[in-house]
């Protein structure tokens, strides 16, 4: 699967047409992940997309603190524009502890693809008597209740996102997520369907404990 350009890839998310559908393709978890789970999680979208960031973040933020689970967006420790070369690595580290946050939740888009489908047309029909065939308006009326809807062509856009816990004290990768979308509407509808998915499975897969 090449890696796509996270600010085109949210960007081409925010001008989708549909309502969102996300489904988890698989997960991952570590078996020296916390036997407790994680109690306080640094949560950073990668991508240059301001307005994609700030939602995905808050709306995960907001719906890990309903699950008991204390939560930070990443824009005080990483704001846009943020670049790793000549950052050093361990203070930016130790900010994210400061917090309190025991682990780090990434999101990045991996990929996106169009699939072309034929959606097919539809006849209504209204049977008519026999006879039909003797006089105009007999022939007519049998054939006017025959209606055709002709069908057409579209294009599905499919979104593959990636969604990794890291513990924030060993950095080591304890959780790793695929996931797919289907002509999200919005930045905000996407975000919120994509959020609830998330925070479902790492309940599921014990990375976080619901109160």
């Amino acid at each position: 699967m090449r890696r796509l350009s996270t600010l085109f890839a949210f960007t081409l998310i925010v001008l989708g047409s549909c309502s969102p559908s996300v489904k988890i393709l698989g997960s991952w978890t570590s078996p020296s992940m916390s036997t407790t789970g994680y109690e306080d999680i640094f949560v950073t979208a990668l991508t240059e997309n301001i307005l994609a960031r700030q939602t995905v973040e808050q709306d995960l933020d907001n719906l890990l603190n309903e699950k008991g689970v204390n939560a930070q967006s990443s824009f005080n420790i990483l704001p846009p524009g943020f670049k790793t070369s000549g950052v050093d690595k361990n203070e930016v580290l130790q900010k994210i502890k400061a917090l309190g946050s025991d682990a780090i939740l990434t999101v990045a888009v991996l990929d996106q693809t169009n699939e072309t489908r034929y959606v097919p047309g539809t006849t209504m029909y209204s049977p008519m008597g026999y006879g039909y065939y003797g006089r105009f308006w007999g022939y007519y009326s049998y054939y006017n209740p025959v209606m055709y809807d002709p069908g057409y062509y579209t294009t599905d856009k499919n979104y593959y996102l990636e969604a990794n816990l890291y513990d924030a004290e060993t950095e080591e990768l304890v959780w790793s997520s695929q996931s797919e979308t289907t002509n999200p509407a919005s930045i905000e509808t996407f975000s919120k369907t994509f959020s609830e998915t998330i925070v479902s499975q790492l309940i599921k897969d014990g990375l976080i404990i619901k109160e």
